[in-house]
């Protein structure tokens, strides 16, 4: 987890979700709220595992307002990917856990971590799409 001159406001931890060719590619939403914004980006299609491609990659930005305060994430096209699919729109409701797309082959999603989360994760650790914990607000 590194800090981001990218984050939003509030949001100052990059969490980096990297996916193999593997790994399942299914990206679900990591909170329950609305979308407030959404924007792709053509890029690069360089390792999704290398630092860069956080900035320079084909990629879909997302933020969700839940009732705790704004989410942000990126879905990020790696080398082998050539495809991102993002099912919602701007103002529809998901529920957490839900499946909101995929990205085909190697690929990652950056998530950041609003500021008040405790982060459950440490690097190295593998997850379960829609089973891991990533993080959860303190109380």
């Amino acid at each position: 987890m590194a800090p981001s001159p990218e984050a939003p406001p509030g949001a100052s931890r990059r969490l980096t979700i990297f996916m193999s060719v593997f790994n399942c590619h299914v990206n679900r939403a990591p909170v329950a709220g609305n979308i407030s914004d959404y924007k792709y980006s053509s890029g690069r299609l360089s390792a999704a595992f290398r630092e860069k491609a956080s900035t320079e990659n084909e990629q879909n930005r997302i933020t969700l307002a839940s009732e705790r305060g704004s989410v942000t994430f990126k879905q990020i096209a790696g080398a082998l990917a050539r495809r991102i699919v993002f099912y919602p729109r701007v103002g529809e409701r998901l529920w957490r856990g839900q499946r909101i797309g995929m990205i085909r082959l190697g690929s990652r999603v950056d998530l950041f971590l609003p500021d008040d989360v405790e982060v459950l994760v440490k690097r190295g650790d593998k997850l379960k799409a829609g089973r891991s914990a990533i993080a959860r607000w303190k109380t």
